[in-house]
């Protein structure tokens, strides 16, 4: 997989519904960079990482989100 990977973030909503933000191609270096980050920006807006699941049935990363306050 030295093309990379896809990539579905997910948000968390307060009530704890999971809504699909998008989905994605990652680099390789995207992927490795999640060893290093906590935090996201996606479609302008700034999400803290809470967990991470490789979904070997669909060959894709899925990455548990949550929104940051923008103050």
């Amino acid at each position: 997989m030295d093309n990379g990977m896809n990539v579905i973030l997910f948000e968390k909503r307060p009530d704890g519904e999971l809504i699909q933000i998008e989905e994605r191609a990652w680099t390789i270096n995207m992927v490795a960079a999640l060893e290093h980050v906590n935090y996201i920006v996606a479609g302008g807006r700034e999400y803290e990482t809470i967990e991470g699941r490789l979904n070997v049935d669909t060959g894709k990363l899925e990455l548990l989100l949550v929104p940051m306050r923008n103050e």
